[in-house]
């Protein structure tokens, strides 16, 4: 694994743990893609104001969630997610907190499928295939993980309906 990128997420910490989220999310290349700022001023483009839109659409979602303060800038955005203690609606919750699984420690950033190690016979990466494996990286219901993963599809799929040409793309991460 010497290729691996660390996560920028805070080994060990709960990324469902009620609290305030401060989260910036950049375009691929950081293209301006949702407007200029002019005097001062953002002046959002279609696809700032669609941006804009489906953030505030998150707490729909996401019924443990509350929006703090928000803003679009010509190639990323900046907000705050506060989450609240998890109740067990819409699927989040369940026996100990957590989807009807006992005993799994919550893990919010996605890895990584494929070792960097190599097969001594083929030279050629050794596929990781261990359920455990997987149950441990896959970041859980409520986490801010897969919120921002929803996020930025719906965001992707609908830019890209809108205007196709663009190849519109985030940068990975948050």
């Amino acid at each position: 694994n010497k290729y691996r990128i660390e996560s920028a997420r805070l080994q060990g910490w709960d990324y469902r743990t009620p609290g305030a989220y401060f989260i910036t999310i950049c375009t691929h290349n950081r293209i301006h893609h949702f407007g200029e700022c002019k005097n001062g001023k953002m002046k959002l483009s279609t696809i700032g104001l669609l941006v804009q839109g489906c953030w505030f659409q998150i707490p729909h979602y996401n019924h443990h969630l509350r929006l703090g303060e928000f803003v679009v800038m010509p190639n990323h955005i900046h907000g705050v997610l506060i989450l609240d203690e998890m109740d067990g609606v819409d699927g989040v919750g369940g026996v100990d907190g957590v989807d009807g699984v006992d005993g799994v420690d919550g893990v919010e950033t996605r890895q990584c499928h494929v070792s960097t190690d190599t097969n001594t016979d083929t030279n050629t990466p050794k596929k990781i295939t261990d359920e455990n494996f997987y149950r441990d990286i896959t970041p859980l219901p409520g986490s801010v993980s897969v919120m921002l993963g929803s996020f930025k599809s719906a965001c992707t799929r609908h830019i890209n309906r809108i205007d196709p040409s663009l190849n519109f793309e985030w940068q990975e991460r948050f």
